[in-house]
This record gives C-alpha cells, sequence and structure tokens, in this order.
C-alpha cells in the first residue's frame, strides 16, 4: 500500500530540514499504520458490514425484548410485592387485632377470677369471723349454764341437806321423846332372843 504523495513529500521536507532517521522511520510507521487501519476498516465494511449490521439490529432487537420483559417481570415482580405487602400487612393487622382481643378476654377473665378470688377470700373471713363468734357466744352460753346448773344444784344440795339435817333433828327429837329406859330395852331384847331362838330350833 502506497501512501499519498503529499503526505510523503511533506514528511520528506521536514525529514530535510534536521529530522533524524530515527524518527522519520515513527513518522512513516505511524502514517503506514493509520493508513492500514482505514483500509481494514473499508474492508471489513464491504466483507462484513451488512452482516455487522444485521447482527446489531439483532442485538438492539434482542436488547430492547430484554429491557421489555425485564420492565415487565419488574412491573409484575412490584404488583406481586405490593400485593403480598398489602396481604402481609392485612393479615399482620388482623393477628394483632386478634391477639388484642385475646389479650383483653384474658385480662377480663383474670381480673373476673380475681375478683371471684377476693369475693370467696372475704367470704371466708366473714364466715370464720362468724364462727369464732359463734364459739365464743356458744363457749359464753355454756359456761353460764354451767354455772346456772351449778349453782341450780348447789341450791339442791343445800336444800336437800337442810330437809335431811331437819328430818335428822326431828327423828332426833322423836327418839328423844320415845326412848325408854335400859331395863325395858333388855326386857325387850331378852324377849326377841327368846323369840328368835325358838323359831331356829323349830
Amino acid at each position: 500500500m502506497n501512501l499519498p504523495e503529499e503526505y510523503i513529500n511533506n514528511n520528506l521536507g521536514q525529514l530535510r530540514e534536521g529530522g533524524s532517521n530515527q524518527e522519520i522511520n515513527k513518522q512513516l510507521f505511524s502514517s503506514n499504520s493509520i493508513s492500514e487501519s482505514n483500509n481494514l476498516d473499508k474492508v471489513r465494511e464491504i466483507l462484513f458490514g451488512n452482516q455487522v449490521r444485521e447482527v446489531e439490529k439483532r442485538f438492539a432487537r434482542l436488547e430492547e425484548r430484554l429491557v421489555k420483559e425485564f420492565n415487565d417481570v419488574r412491573d409484575e415482580t412490584r404488583k406481586r410485592l405490593d400485593a403480598l405487602e398489602i396481604y402481609l400487612k392485612k393479615e399482620v393487622d388482623f393477628l394483632t387485632e386478634r391477639l388484642k382481643n385475646e389479650q383483653a378476654e384474658r385480662d377480663t377473665a383474670v381480673q373476673t377470677l380475681s375478683e371471684e378470688h377476693r369475693s370467696i377470700a372475704i367470704s371466708l373471713e366473714k364466715k370464720f369471723a362468724q364462727f369464732d363468734e359463734q364459739t365464743i357466744n356458744s363457749q359464753r352460753d355454756l359456761r353460764e349454764q354451767i354455772l346456772n346448773q351449778s349453782k341450780s344444784l348447789q341450791d339442791d344440795i343445800r336444800q336437800k341437806y337442810e330437809e335431811i339435817l331437819a328430818l335428822l333433828q326431828r327423828e332426833a327429837q322423836e327418839l328423844h321423846r320415845d326412848k325408854t329406859d335400859s331395863s325395858k330395852l333388855a326386857a325387850l331384847f331378852t324377849d326377841l332372843a327368846i323369840r328368835l331362838n325358838t323359831q331356829n330350833k323349830s
């Protein structure tokens, strides 16, 4: 491949003006490389231009389709995620409300049980107090009854004692009036002894 004469003449003029051989070689190599690169591009364009453009079109269409599908998938995913988020939010709200209701029911049940327990405790305390009071009253009544019976028995014993004492006094007075002398008693006992002896023999 030949370089254009104008480019070569310009480069040769510059070289004559005082450039070294090394610089001349560099410039010539650079010019050759540029020219060869341009020529290769032209050859590629001639040989593969249509195919490259067709491939680029296909790549463009594929890219558009991928972008469209990606956008569709992204939109569908966003819709599904939004629907899932709404569903989960509803479920969380439902479970939260249910937990609140159950907690309120448990609190009410606990409060009811606590009130019942308090009522039972108060009732038991009242019954224990009543039982203690009844026991104290019963003991007091029993002591009073025992005391009254004891007094009654003492009065009865005193009365019986006085009656017996009066009877003994009357009997003693009668015995004192009716007593006989010793001779009459001796004769009486002798006669009694003879009768008993006779009855034993018969």
